[in-house]
């Protein structure tokens, strides 16, 4: 990548809107905020009105579920609380004669059930800690486990048996918990796509912090991406259901939902409180018109629109820290756009889930989710989106310590985006790749690879094309950078400065990424506690939420 700065050639310096922004590793937690806000567009209008009537039938405690703080995880601990606990007591309904005859049918003593269990869970990440006497007690007593372990009983006697087991033939259909593995499906017909990806919105609006309680996992990307490599593309998109008849109109408002979501997001963060509106616009309107009747041009841009929206709805779970529930809705999205046959879509949405890798500390996977992307949309994406694929690699590749590999990713990207053109037909979603884009995250790839001077040079060219309120959270990251580049160099005055700057932006969004790389800021500033500065930038940050001092 050249230091010398630039604008790409369509005359663009700035985006229309913001994509996603370089990660780091260190997110704290989001909180959404409330309000309320009748200027947004018809179909999140419509969202709110058919959710606002939901809740009033609903129990009161799940109406305020969208504006309570959410952590960005749980603890790991057993799902069925230990008989030493005190906060809660599994439920006691009389011995569970069910499970107990198929224990017996399967040959599964307590104990090899109790281990299995265990071994289940920790594939999922979950630290289980059940024996022979939990068992002895969900057979003896009808205790009912908690969480997603009836549904880890289930399978561990599904391999036994040779044989689907649900949850109703071993007596615990009652308490139906949240499937551990919803939305991680990657089903190869399009129905089930459907199906599957409309149990997740659905599941999300009632039980988002069961899916918090279980624990993001990299690996959960490898059939998913392999399953597009192979068929990128389904082979039809009709459908005739029991729904209303779908038309384009039908999709350009959810086209126009996706829109308006991007900006939302840009300037006020993933833990705004409209960020909400974009689950509830799947849920209420994506639905009912997936499920309906369409040709199968219309069904192209219906899934199309839905993956989009199903993507940024992650984006922005993604953005305050909810990583369990951002890589679900990633792999519906590419599912979705599978569906669509939009294969620049699909690169993006793989490109998304790398960053979300290499945020994770994952850059092996980030770089290979990147590199599927690339391959894949060989002459068939524009100029633009494969600059940014490369781009994205380039993050991956910085993360992971090869300077030479993310040289080479930086200057693809660079040559890509100064061959394109207005014209070329550039999907709306890939407008804010500029050059000022191309400078930030160039700026980080430095940062990670420890070259302050190149850090400061192009996050001075990344802010010198960037104006407005409209992407506050991409000012507020920037200027984090430039901050920790200046203290790598030994200008903590000039840190501080800029320091401060980022502060005032952080204060006004709501990002667990803008908070993460000031806290980042802040840590590196501690040994300078005795000089003025940042003495004075410590007693602003300890004003703003999500930063730690």
């Amino acid at each position: 990548m050249r230091g010398s700065p630039k604008q790409d050639q369509s005359g663009r310096s700035s985006p229309d809107h913001e994509g996603p922004e370089a990660p780091d590793p260190g997110v704290s937690n989001g909180v959404a905020g409330s309000g309320s806000d009748d200027s947004h567009g018809t179909v999140f209008a419509n969202s709110r009105a058919a959710a606002s009537a939901e809740h009033r039938g609903a129990a009161g405690a799940d109406d305020a579920e969208a504006t309570e703080p959410r952590p960005s995880h749980f603890p790991a601990t057993p799902l069925e609380l230990p008989a030493d606990s005190r906060n809660k007591v599994p439920r006691e309904r009389g011995p569970n004669g069910r499970l107990g005859e198929l224990l017996t049918a399967a040959g599964v003593s307590n104990a090899g059930l109790a281990r299995r269990v265990n071994d289940l869970g920790a594939r999922r990440g979950l630290s289980l800690r059940y024996d022979k006497t939990s068992v002895a007690r969900w057979v003896g007593k009808g205790m009912t486990p908690q969480g997603p372990v009836p549904h880890l009983i289930a399978a561990v006697l599904s391999e036994r048996l040779g044989r689907p087991v649900p949850l109703e033939e071993i007596g615990l259909d009652e308490s139906r918990p949240v499937d551990p593995d919803l939305g991680l499906a990657f089903p190869r017909d399009v129905g089930e796509a459907v199906r599957t990806a409309t149990d997740l919105w659905r599941h999300d609006h009632m039980n988002r912090r069961e899916l918090l309680a279980g624990t993001f996992a990299v690996t959960a990307y490898g059939t998913p991406m392999a399953r597009w490599l192979i068929t990128p593309a389904d082979a039809r998109a009709e459908h005739r259901g029991s729904g209303p008849q779908v038309g384009h109109s039908d999709v350009t408002k959810l086209r126009e939902a996706a829109e308006e979501a991007r900006r939302w997001d840009s300037k006020y963060g993933g833990g705004d409180w409209r960020a909400s509106m974009v689950p509830e616009c799947l849920r209420c309107d994506a639905t009912p018109l997936l499920r309906g009747s369409y040709h199968d041009d219309v069904g192209r841009r219906l899934f199309g629109a839905t993956a989009e929206l199903s993507r940024l709805a992650g984006w922005m779970a993604f953005d305050t820290g909810q990583h369990e529930v951002a890589q679900r809705y990633y792999i519906q999205a590419l599912r979705l756009a599978r569906a669509a046959a939009d294969v620049p879509l699909g690169g993006y949405i793989l490109a998304t889930m790398s960053l979300q890798a290499t945020y994770r500390g994952n850059p092996d996977m980030a770089i290979d989710l990147a590199q599927a992307a690339i391959e894949r949309n060989k002459g068939i994406a524009t100029a633009r989106v494969t600059g940014f694929l490369h781009l994205v690699e380039a993050r991956a590749q910085a993360r992971g310590r090869d300077a030479a590999a993310c040289g080479r990713a930086l200057n693809a990207a660079e040559a890509h985006l100064e061959r394109a053109r207005p014209g070329d037909g550039d999907p709306e979603w890939i407008d804010f790749f500029t050059w000022d884009r191309l400078c930030a995250d160039g700026a980080e790839c430095y940062r990670d690879l420890g070259v302050p001077e190149r850090t400061r040079y192009f996050t001075a060219q990344a802010l010198a094309g960037l104006r407005g309120e409209a992407y506050q959270r991409s000012h507020g990251l920037r200027l984090a950078v430039g901050a920790q580049a200046e203290l790598r160099a030994g200008e903590i005055e000039a840190a501080c400065a800029t320091g401060r700057q980022a502060l005032e932006i952080a204060d006004r969004v709501h990002s667990s990424r803008n908070a993460a790389y000031l806290n980042d800021l802040m840590l590196g500033l501690k040994p300078y506690n005795d000089v003025r500065a940042v003495k004075d930038l410590t007693e602003r940050a300890r004003l703003v939420g999500g930063i730690t001092v």
